[in-house]
């Protein structure tokens, strides 16, 4: 598990990165994105695959991807989850008989129901995964960049100030 200070730590690192500012905040972002998806397991990986695809720095992209801490993925599903329901219609009303029946009966679940169930969740944990995850991009994107520039102009003028 990642405590606090080993998470600072390698932000700190990802930020003190020889890139660009708009490339770095750009390949945490992305990450941020994908740690955002319901590919959990694979997500690491697939943000590798993505950086080296687009030619994004792979050591940001990966860190945003460990952004989505264990502790933070319920309320990230969750909000997802229910965004997916707001936006994928249900006209049948089976998404909603299934988590009625998950709720009901939380050990009544038969390895013969598991297509079903994932073919009436998934889509709107896909929808909403992709709303939540683009919403926390764009703002990874914007704070991360802001934090990037700052910082080097907090350089620059040390590096003034110790040539004077």
């Amino acid at each position: 598990m990642l405590s606090r200070r080993r998470l600072s730590g390698r932000l700190r690192a990802v930020l003190e990165l020889d890139d660009p500012p708009p490339r770095i905040a750009l390949a945490l972002a992305v990450g941020v994105f994908v740690g955002c998806t319901p590919f959990v397991g694979v997500q690491t990986l697939l943000s590798l695959v993505i950086a080296l695809a687009f030619r994004l720095n792979r050591a940001a992209t990966i860190a945003g991807t460990w952004l989505n801490l264990p502790w933070l993925m319920p309320l990230v599903y969750g909000a997802a989850f229910k965004i997916g329901t707001l936006l994928v219609p249900d006209p049948d009303g089976l998404r909603r008989a299934w988590l009625n029946y998950l709720v009901e009966h939380p050990g009544g679940l038969r390895w013969s129901d598991l297509g079903a169930l994932v073919e009436h969740l998934s889509i709107p944990l896909l929808v909403g995964t992709t709303v939540v995850g683009g919403v926390a991009a764009l703002v990874t994107y914007v704070i991360a960049l802001s934090a990037l520039r700052a910082m080097r102009r907090r350089k620059v003028q040390v590096g003034e100030r110790r040539a004077a």
